[in-house]
């Protein structure tokens, strides 16, 4: 009222909700939850001028340590007030700002607000274009800033430039546990970004979580991850979906395995490793490696015969405990073997992605919504958008503030 402007429903609804909150005592640690893309009440996305407002309330509250406004219209004019809300409240943990249309002028703002910040531990900017421009304040950022702890920067279209900046940076940064530098645009076939990254795994010790989707990645780049992952202690997620790797990638990763102990999570979703390549990670899995917890080789051309083989490996190793293989090709002899592992206990129907059913005598399996990140992009209808089988990766392995 005092700025003369219209009151925006959503945004009143959702800082009720919180005042009947602290009304009950739950005054503590409360994450704003005014992302866009909520499926459960009726929404009219903020605008920058709306989160103009939103700052200046959420300047003196104390009691709220995150903010999620996803999916909204913030534009550059929202990352400006985002940046004055970072640098005045000194209790946000976590940040969410994915798909708001902020540029690379935005980007600067925020990155150069976080030379100072020292409560901030997560940041979300998926999906604002901050492009080359933006990711090189952000690495910039990286070389100052000693509190943020997980930096989200996937489909931000950083460029060569900015994926080979971050490997530099990070080779220093001891803060920085998970990182996803998800779909750069690279040109070329030279697999750069997987040489650098290679080289900063090699000297990095925090590094927890790294996620490499749709890099562009062949065996001669899984090949520079895996040599440096021998000399690696720290990396306990491993994300390489969507790639271009086959089943010669499988040898240097099933040798590699042999001998790493902290690897837990590989997600392989969507690269081309067929049956050879389940056969090698299978073996390495049966008769060495005893520190993976989950494997995603969803839509990789596996048949019958490598999907038997990794469901073979769980009855042995009793610490590979969730595997994700929708997509494949499954005949009988698969149907059975996934059956019966769910059947006998081994394996947990929230750990898998695949549901046994029976039709006239044959055992046929069905989809079930479980996987590693399942709701990195969206939320479910039923509310429950952060559980624990719909988002294994982060459950195993935990970094930095959830929301």
């Amino acid at each position: 009222m005092e700025k003369s402007q219209k009151i925006n429903p959503f945004i009143l609804r959702m800082l009720q909700e919180v005042d009947e909150e602290i009304k009950k005592g739950l005054a503590a640690g409360i994450t704003l939850n005014i992302a866009g893309n909520n499926r459960l009440v009726p929404v009219e996305r903020v605008t920058g001028e709306d989160f103009w407002i939103l700052s200046r309330i959420l300047k003196n509250c104390l009691y709220i340590n995150g903010l999620d406004v996803g999916y909204n219209l913030l534009s550059d004019v929202g990352a400006y007030y985002a940046a004055k809300l970072v640098q005045k409240q000194l209790n946000l943990i976590y940040l969410n700002l994915m798909f708001n249309d902020i540029g690379p002028e935005g980007g600067e703002l925020i990155a150069k607000v976080l030379h100072k910040n020292q409560t901030l531990k997560y940041l979300r900017m998926t999906g604002n274009k901050i492009e080359n421009k933006g990711g090189m304040f952000f690495a910039a950022m990286l070389q100052i800033n000693s509190s943020l702890e997980k930096l989200d920067l996937g489909d931000c279209d950083l460029g060569m430039q900015s994926v080979i900046a971050f490997a530099t940076v990070l080779t220093r940064n001891q803060a920085i546990k998970a990182i996803n530098l998800n779909r750069p645009i690279l040109y070329g076939e030279q697999e750069e970004s997987t040489v650098h990254i290679g080289r900063m795994l090699k000297e990095n010790h925090c590094l927890v979580v790294l996620h490499m989707c749709k890099h562009d990645i062949k065996n001669s780049g899984i090949q520079q991850l895996c040599d440096a992952l021998y000399l690696n202690s720290s990396l306990r997620y491993l994300d390489v979906s969507c790639n271009k790797i086959t089943h010669d990638g499988m040898v240097y990763l099933a040798d590699v395995l042999k001998s790493n102990t902290t690897l837990e999570v590989i997600d392989l979703s969507f690269n081309r490793i067929e049956n050879a390549g389940a056969n090698y990670l299978s073996e390495t899995l049966t008769s060495h490696n005893r520190s993976l917890k989950a494997l995603s080789v969803v839509s990789n051309n596996i048949e019958g015969e490598g999907l038997v083989a990794l469901s073979q490996s769980m009855k042995t190793n009793l610490t590979f405990s969730h595997i994700y293989i929708w997509g494949n090709k499954f005949d009988e002899a698969t149907c059975v073997a996934y059956s019966d592992l769910i059947q006998m206990g081994r394996l947990k129907p929230d750990n898998t992605d695949v549901e046994p059913f029976v039709v006239d005598g044959r055992v046929y399996l069905a989809e079930v919504s479980n996987g590693l990140k399942k709701h990195y992009y969206w939320t479910s209808t039923s509310g429950e958008s952060y559980d624990h089988s719909s988002n294994a990766g982060f459950a195993l392995v935990p970094v930095g503030q959830q929301p």
